[in-house]
């Protein structure tokens, strides 16, 4: 058996955590499984793994069994399987989030989820999708109806969804952090504009602009600093703001109302901010973003005994969760499937009117919504990958080729077994974006960003819930490999305007 407790910090300090507590309980029901058969769980091909979920709302439950095969996926029936030298089978992983683990009798929960396992089947789980790569589940099309109906979902929970944020607020909105963001673009301009070489139009984009709090407080800069600084920048001064909800681009004009004749606004999709702001090649001095790769779909990969794995998910309710969900819903719970499916694909107000029998009105229809989504949790397991070139981290689009899985191997090989995010949409979003950049332009983002590979093997890294979206890290030391292979140097600083806090600045410019 192989026992993997990332958490290590907190085995120290005021408050240590019992490490006896959160292993021996599990250990015992695994050794005393009678197993499938009268077969027992073969313990030496058995991954215990330890993580204190931080997120108090989370996909999670406090035990988890993740099976682990043996065999990728399409895979014909028959064809042979090349088998890897040196490499350790295992066959299942037991995952523990010990910061709840102290207040659930492990032993006999561990059992009982061995036992659903040898019986087969979803031991009573409502299941919300088939297996599958984790950026196509379920999970996301919920993170997309958040955005879509925000209106919605903020009038229910009686706040802005800014007041989940650490803190209440973005750091966008730091006075200090524009104030030198700008002074950095004219120290850019200014040779420029000496030589002739500046264009007329200076084009800023911001992805991800929130209730256009950032933008008014990088306007409201810009206009101070330029009067000062006399060259007329802000006469020449576009501001494009860009978000996936019309309802928060209308908030966000109402913003910057003073401003407004300096400022466009575009509905899209960050991961394809090319689709809409194509017009724009080479063009943009700055892409600011914000809070907004670690909301994107992504996958994850591991490396577990020198083979590399695809985590798959699928989406459910526990048997509790349903029979409330059901019985608030005038339905049964085999029939929430369904429904779930139809609120992510119309809404909550069409829902409303296509289902009486079930919602009163759309404030009912809105409940049920933020109930599901409490509700759900996602199972997981390991599927062997084929192989790593197969593997498309991004599709190809707009005539680019796709991002090969090629890109994960410095990485997934760097030493021990790791588990890491792919990030796909952030990665999608990052390349499509630096084709925006004038030679001269960059990229910031402050985000969630692990910079060291080895951050994944110390810290639960999502995903989790921020009221009704999906957060998770994003993959640092990959976008940094990609984006020196489109020719750009990227680096990772932390946030300069806030102390304590986990938010990370990456900046991205042409490399020298």
């Amino acid at each position: 058996m192989l026992v993997d407790f990332r958490p290590h910090s907190r085995l120290r300090g005021t408050t240590p955590i019992d490490i006896t507590t959160a292993l021996v309980p599990v250990v015992e029901a695994l050794s005393e499984d009678p197993g499938h058969d009268g077969r027992p769980v073969d313990l030496s091909k058995v991954r215990l793994v330890c993580d204190w979920v931080q997120y108090k709302e989370n996909f999670r439950d406090v035990v988890e069994l993740r099976p682990i095969l043996h065999r990728p996926e399409h895979v014909p029936a028959g064809a042979p399987v090349i088998e890897q030298v040196g490499v350790r089978d295992d066959d299942l992983e037991v995952a523990v989030d010990v910061r709840r683990s102290a207040k659930l009798p492990l032993k006999e929960h561990t059992a009982a989820l061995l036992r659903e396992r040898a019986a087969g089947g979803p031991g009573g789980r409502v299941l919300l999708e088939d297996w599958g790569a984790g950026s196509r589940s379920c999970i996301w099309a919920f993170n997309a109806r958040y955005w879509a109906d925000l209106a919605l979902w903020e009038k229910s929970t009686g706040r802005g969804y800014e007041q989940a944020l650490p803190g209440g607020e973005s750091d966008a909105r730091n006075h200090d952090a524009a104030r030198d963001l700008i002074r950095k673009l004219f120290a850019v301009w200014d040779p420029l504009a000496d030589t002739g070489a500046l264009p007329e139009e200076l084009y800023v984009v911001e992805l991800g602009v929130g209730n256009g709090s950032q933008a008014k407080v990088f306007l409201d800069e810009f206009r101070a600093l330029d009067t000062e600084h006399g060259r007329g920048y802000y006469r020449r001064l576009h501001y494009l703001m860009c978000d996936y909800s019309q309802h928060v681009l209308d908030l966000a004009r109402e913003t910057v109302a003073e401003h407004l004749a300096h400022v466009s606004s575009f509905t899209l999709d960050a991961t394809r901010p090319r689709t809409s702001l194509g017009f724009l090649r080479y063009k943009v001095f700055l892409v600011y973003i914000s809070n907004v790769y670690d909301n994107l779909p992504t996958d994850e990969v591991a490396q577990l005994g020198g083979r590399t794995y695809q985590v798959q998910t699928r989406a459910y309710l526990s048997a509790d969760a349903a029979a409330d969900l059901a019985a608030t819903t005038n339905t049964t719970p085999d029939a929430l499937p369904a429904l779930v499916h139809k609120l992510l694909r119309l809404g909550p107000a069409l829902l409303a009117e296509a289902a009486p029998a079930h919602f009163a009105d759309t404030d009912a229809a809105v409940a049920f919504w933020r109930a599901a989504w409490s509700a759900v949790r996602l199972e997981e397991r390991y599927v062997p990958l084929a192989g790593l070139d197969l593997y498309e981290l991004t599709p190809a689009s707009s005539g680019d080729p796709a991002v090969s899985g090629e890109m994960l191997r410095p990485l997934l090989e760097s030493g021990a077994d790791v588990r890491m995010h792919v990030n796909n949409g952030a990665l999608a979003s990052f390349v499509d974006s630096l084709q925006l950049l004038h030679p001269f332009g960059k990229l910031i983002c402050h985000d969630l960003f692990v910079t060291d590979v080895a951050a994944y093997r110390a810290n639960f890294r999502g995903p989790g819930k921020y009221d009704g979206s999906v957060v998770n890290w994003v993959n640092g030391p990959l976008l940094a490999h990609v984006g020196r292979r489109h020719g750009f140097d990227v680096h990772y600083t932390p946030f300069a305007h806030r102390s304590g806090g986990n938010i990370v600045t990456m900046t991205a410019q042409v490399r020298d």
